[in-house]
């Protein structure tokens, strides 16, 4: 019988018990043996790649890592992602891609029993996680043909998103709302045409297109008005978002050319919606005014309802006639795949939205940031 390694004996004091107590005695094992290093190593690639089978994503796990622990451990769990990423040589696609970009490896210099400890507190996280909706068709389902290799996978991304990112861009940093509504009105029109260009596209080739999903960070404070505001964006994007309030995400399902617009014009958005916060809460504290936590989540809620007013009418003002059918076809699709994913949902109220002075300066930001109506695309 051989000899458990300082690793299994590490895990099993350690891993499977909360208390600091079985940690420390855990990383001092651990510390203890610099042979152990390579080992430790890839099992936490192994916990990683359980993560992928359960449904979760590199941005994912990053989010539920920097929510819960600190960022020591997100280097930690950024190295052994970028790690089983180049061991195992697979192409997820481009999104994926996006999301290994985004991650630092670059270590935190601490000492060996420190390490240990930090490594063991993500391992308990990472053996905790719960399963997730996976974002793909499973391979026996009966859509999964035409989900597997997606334009998402295909194509580079269009110099029409470069575009729209720089539009979005300027409206982010500009100080003047009436120059930021253009930019943003000029955005969305772009986004507009994009989608409708790639939904006849695939119509006229009689593609096997199908929707996807992607999921999107909703961070504290307030999570409940920037959820309505992403839902909102979805919503006039003909996408659907659910929110998972407890794991921090939305998850959005639409089409491709559709889940890049909400990406881009939600981030947008709530970076308009923070600086305009702060500048109202600025001016109400030189008139002698004091602004609380309600003022900030009215002000939100309005802005994210006023946003999908106006978002939603403008999507109405880029669709003509002939449209409806392919469009029509596309949202049955949509709501199919949401349906399948998410077959029990639930309504959230939003509360502490009682302010008023915050809920109506919160509510003139969203018309500043406005799409308004234009001609319809040829």
């Amino acid at each position: 019988m051989s000899t458990p390694s300082s690793v299994d004996r590490a895990f099993e004091t350690a891993l499977y018990a909360d208390t600091d107590a079985t940690l420390d005695t855990g990383a001092s094992l651990l510390a203890a043996d610099p042979s152990a290093d390579a080992e430790l190593i890839l099992r936490g690639e192994d916990f990683i790649a359980a993560a992928w089978r359960r449904g979760w994503q590199p941005a994912d796990v990053v989010r539920i890592v920097r929510r819960e622990l600190d960022e020591t451990h997100v280097r930690l769990v950024s190295g052994l992602i970028l790690g089983g990423e180049a061991r195992r040589k697979q192409t997820r696609g481009r999104r994926w891609a996006a999301q290994l970009d985004e991650l630092d490896p670059a270590p935190v210099r601490t000492d060996r029993f420190s390490h240990a400890t930090a490594v063991l507190e993500l391992y308990r996280l990472l053996l905790r996680l719960p399963p997730l909706e996976p974002l793909d068709e499973p391979l026996d389902h009966p859509h999964h043909h035409r989900l597997h290799g997606t334009a998402e996978d295909r194509r580079p991304e269009s110099r029409m998103l470069t575009r729209i990112r720089a539009l979005l861009a300027k409206a982010e940093a500009t100080g003047f709302p009436e120059e930021a509504e253009a930019l943003t009105g000029k955005a969305q029109e772009l986004m507009a045409r994009h989608s409708i260009d790639e939904a006849l596209l695939a119509a006229r080739a009689s593609a096997g297109d199908a929707p996807g999903a992607c999921r999107i960070g909703v961070d504290p404070p307030y999570e409940a008005a920037k959820a309505t505001l992403l839902d909102a964006v979805a919503t006039a994007n003909r996408c659907r978002a659910v929110w998972n309030e407890p794991l921090g995400f939305s998850t959005v399902v639409g089409f491709e050319p559709d889940l890049e617009a909400v990406e881009l014009l939600h981030t947008s958005l709530l970076v308009q919606a923070t600086a305009a916060m702060t500048k109202a809460e600025a001016a109400a504290r030189a008139a002698g005014r004091r602004r609380t936590k309600t003022f900030r989540q009215s002000f939100l809620a309005a802005y994210a309802q006023r946003i999908g007013t106006r978002l939603a009418s403008a999507t109405e003002t880029q669709v003509t006639d002939d449209l409806l059918p392919v469009l029509a076809t596309r949202e049955v699709a949509v709501t199919a795949r949401t349906d399948r994913m998410f077959p029990e949902t639930t309504t959230t109220r939003l509360r502490g939205v009682n302010d008023a002075a915050g809920w109506n300066q919160g509510a003139e930001a969203a018309d500043r940031a406005q799409v308004e109506p234009r001609q319809r695309l040829p």
